[in-house]
């Protein structure tokens, strides 16, 4: 069997994101991923936990540290659907994930009137001297589709 591959990987944090936008949260996903195998995916779930902290990100390193029974995820990779907040590049360099794959980037979100606070990660990982690798823009057209696809409901929510 072929093992799957970033691109894969993506798709399930989109797959993620449009589950969580059928459910009436917000157009984020985030997938985990340890040694080429799916350990965690998520969506926001901001509103329907009433938790401004349940970002999609934070929701999947949460599943994930539980389901490894570790809050250490070296060797890590998270994929999401955008650039991760500052709160969530912090969770991330605190778990010790080796590297974020992200779709859009914090201006794509701002742009489409959620909130961000206009911090870039590699801004982060410069000031923090933090380890992890990022690797922005992955498949964005894909991501910015699924920003486009939320932004034409009726009851779309930001925050």
């Amino acid at each position: 069997m072929k093992p799957l591959s970033d691109k894969s990987f993506m798709h399930l944090a989109i797959a993620a994101a449009e589950r969580g936008v059928r459910k009436r949260q917000t157009p984020f996903g985030a997938c985990i991923v340890k040694n080429g195998k799916v350990v965690a995916a998520a969506h926001n779930r901001v509103w329907k936990s009433t938790d401004i902290t349940a970002h999609a990100e934070i929701t999947a390193i949460r599943l994930a540290c539980k389901k490894l029974k570790t809050i250490d995820l070296s060797g890590c990779v998270i994929y999401s659907t955008c650039e991760p907040c500052p709160m969530c590049f912090a969770a991330c360099h605190w778990a010790r994930i080796d590297k974020i794959i992200h779709g859009t980037f914090i201006r794509d979100a701002r742009a489409i009137g959620f909130n961000e606070l206009a911090i870039p990660n590699g801004a982060m990982k410069h000031q923090g001297k933090s380890p992890v690798k990022i690797k922005g823009g992955f498949l964005r057209a894909e991501n910015l589709a699924l920003f486009r696809r939320w932004a034409q409901r009726k009851d779309k929510r930001t925050y």
